[in-house]
């Protein structure tokens, strides 16, 4: 065996397949690799990084991609290619889940390009790959030499049937009341994501609790993996330099210049300039002939002015940089049915941020289908998130939407999920658009409301309106003291420790999404935050409530309707028709739109148009199709075929009936010769069904029937054929 694989098990208890992580045997050339297996689920965790930082570069430049093998699941890739593609967005959302668990705990001196790498290699259906990828990366990291403050983990954590479980398989998530992700490292929490229905602030902060003492666990795994193959020795970490006189100078140069800034309430483009103004002046100090060394030093030790300057205005004298106390809320102004066209629309507005959101309503062909390895199926809810460079008043091309907007797109549609009705109560597949067209602090929560006020606009019959708040949180560890402010702006969450956003109803909780930058935020925080953000979305809901309070009475008169139908399945094939003739004709006669499935035994029918013509035409050629005969019932048929011994008569599409030459008149008639030709319409009536299911039709009973006469004679007015 030329390979020297170390092992360590994690056991979960209640009859929970173990989590096993080993490495040493694939993927050896990367810095760390991890294989974490539990039950059929694999997967491959690696980590690369540059031994040396960039020149200039002052940030972490960290990606992490998970990608999921289609043959992991057994399956083949959709698409002409057939081959797994760009990353979908259900693995944009899960490295985004990675990514912000690993990011707070490199060090900040640590500037190599680092690139993380997840693969699903083999998947249990029922065992859910995204709550253990962090995991992985993490362990990947452990057993690696790069510079590392964990190792951390992330876990699920759901109340099923009331009680609290750890990662619960997928056919169990179904009946959750709260499912959270939740990423720490032994000592703290550092991300938290997910969706509730309705809970209070107790339950998400006993769930978080109970979620780290499985993290803690799964953390001393990977310092018993990373013991086993002696990876204690790290490579170097500060990739900064540092010049501290330079540094000194800048402070005293600009410090109490930015803090008056900071202290005058401007907007946040006058801020900028102003901000702007005073760095330019001190690098002119500095002399026309720097090297870049010195510039880069500059300009950091400058934003490092600002850091301190806008978090010690806050802790020392308790005000904000627009001007505002800790709680307060920037003023709001909506608007419904701004756009005249679409099926619901609203424009929100919180200070300087603002979103532009449309509805529209389509019907089930309108479905997004979802063709991921482990997840695929149809979605009938959709939202999108647009961030247009012009909101933030930069030059950008468009490039389609990033990770960021996915990912913010992602927290608001799980927010309004949540107050949808249910899919028996609304036919429709609806999408959300939310256009940013500023920000300054929060636009994902602006589209939270705004996504609210146009469904409410568009008469979706939502259970509750829904509001959202972003808090932030600065801190200073030497002093203890700290701030925990409601509706932050950009900067604020720029230079914070904490962008925590809360979504809700006025009964509780429904989303909430938690990013900490600091080491050791204490529960009592915690537990402030979230009754002052509880504050502040219940301000925001009584603003959104002048505007509109509950669901228009009727969707708008441009909007589509749709009318569902319940058949037997049986009928199922007739509407469709060979190769679809049937329903392809009446959709391109009609003008509407058709869709039919079978669920639980029974054919479920949907048309949908925008016009009540269209949508009667169709009902009632589905109707004629469906419909079935009954004895002694009297129909308008139509002769499709003559025979010697009488007519087949159509009495409802795609069913025939006998009309024997016997039953055309009370006269007896020798052939049918003249009698009728096919297409004519005849009046008829069923009189029997037989076992077969044929059936016997009459004409002559429908006549007078002659009055007798004297033998010889002929009756009078005989009725002609």
């Amino acid at each position: 065996m030329s390979y020297n694989e170390k092992k360590v098990t994690i056991e979960l208890g209640n009859g929970i397949a173990p989590i096993e992580l080993s490495t040493g045997k694939l993927a050896k050339q990367a810095d760390g690799s991890v294989v974490l297996k539990q039950g059929g689920t694999m997967l491959l965790a690696t980590i690369v990084s540059s031994k040396e930082a960039k020149e200039g570069v002052d940030f972490l430049p960290l990606s992490v991609d998970y990608q999921e093998k289609y043959a992991a699941t057994g399956r083949i890739p959709g698409g002409f290619l057939r081959r797994e593609a760009r990353l979908s967005d259900y693995e944009v959302l899960i490295s985004r889940l990675v990514d912000r668990a690993l990011r707070p705990l490199f060090p900040e001196t640590y500037h190599a390009d680092t690139q993380v790498a997840i693969s699903l290699i083999s998947a249990d259906k029922d065992i859910m790959p995204d709550a253990l990828a962090g995991l992985a990366a993490s362990a990947a990291i452990a057993v690696s030499d790069i510079p590392f403050n964990g190792p951390i983990s992330e876990v699920r954590v759901a109340k099923i049937d009331g009680q609290l479980v750890i990662n619960p398989g997928l056919i169990a998530l179904g009946r959750a009341t709260l499912e959270y992700i939740v990423a720490g490292s032994a000592q703290d929490i550092v991300m938290v994501e997910g969706e509730s229905k309705e809970i209070s602030e107790a339950e998400i902060v006993e769930a978080i609790a109970f979620a780290h003492d499985a993290i803690k666990k799964q953390v001393a795994a990977q310092v018993e993996l990373a013991k086993l193959v002696g990876s204690s020795e790290k490579r170097e970490s500060n990739h900064e330099p540092s010049n501290d006189e330079l540094r000194a100078a800048a402070f005293a140069a600009t410090y109490d210049q930015v803090y008056a800034i900071a202290k005058s309430g401007s907007s946040k483009q006058e801020r900028s300039e102003k901000f702007g103004e005073i760095g330019q002046a001190f690098f002119e100090t500095l002399g026309e002939e720097l090297d870049d060394e010195t510039k880069f030093l500059a300009k950091k030790y400058f934003h490092d002015v600002q850091y301190d300057a806008v978090r010690n205005l806050v802790l020392e004298e308790g005000i904000r940089l627009d001007g505002r106390e800790a709680r307060t809320v920037r003023p709001i102004w909506s608007e419904i049915d701004y756009l005249p066209n679409a099926h619901g629309s609203a424009v929100f507005t919180r200070g300087e941020t603002q979103s532009l959101t449309s509805v529209t309503l389509g019907a089930k062909d309108s479905e997004q289908m979802v063709d991921g390895a482990f997840i695929h199926g149809y979605n009938r809810f959709i939202l999108h998130y647009n961030f247009p460079s012009f909101s933030v008043g930069e030059v950008r091309p468009n490039r389609g939407p990033g990770r960021r907007e996915v990912g913010h797109g992602n927290l608001a549609m799980r927010s309004l999920r949540q107050v949808l009705p249910a899919d028996s109560e609304n036919p429709y597949t609806i999408r959300v658009v939310s256009d940013i067209l500023e920000s300054n602090g929060s636009s994902s929560m602006a589209t939270v409301c705004a996504g609210t006020l146009a469904l409410l606009d568009a008469g979706v019959k939502l259970k509750a309106p829904v509001s959202g708040i972003a808090m932030g949180l600065i801190t200073d560890e030497k002093s203890g003291k700290y701030a925990i402010l409601s509706d932050i702006l950009g900067d604020e969450d720029h230079l914070g420790d904490m962008d925590f956003k809360v979504t809700g109803t006025e009964k509780g909780i429904v989303a909430c999404q938690m990013d900490l930058k600091i080491n050791g935020l204490k529960w009592e925080v915690l537990t402030q935050a979230l009754d002052q953000a509880k504050e502040a979305r219940l301000h925001i809901l009584n603003e959104m409530k002048k505007t509109i309070s509950e669901p228009r009475e009727d969707y708008k008169p441009h909007a589509p309707r749709i009318i569902s139908m319940t058949i037997d399945k049986e009928f199922i094939g007739a509407i469709i028709g060979p190769g679809g003739k049937i329903i392809q004709e009446m959709q391109r006669e009609t003008g509407a739109t058709i869709s039919i499935e079978e669920i639980d035994g029974k054919g479920i029918v949907q048309v949908f148009a925008d016009n009540k013509e269209a949508i009667d035409g169709a009902v009632s050629r589905i109707k004629a199709i469906v419909a079935k005969p009954e004895v002694g019932e009297v129909y308008e048929g139509k002769v499709k075929s003559i025979m010697p011994f009488g007519a087949f008569v159509e009495v409802i599409p795609g069913k025939d009936g006998l009309l024997h030459i016997s039953e055309i008149d009370w006269t007896r008639l020798e052939s049918m010769d003249g009698v009728f030709k096919e297409g004519d319409i005849v009046k008829v009536k069923l009189l029997d069904i037989d076992k077969q299911g044929k059936m016997k039709l009459s004409r002559k009973v429908l006549l007078p029937r002659p009055e007798k006469q004297n033998s010889g004679s002929a009756p009078k007015d005989a009725p002609e054929a």
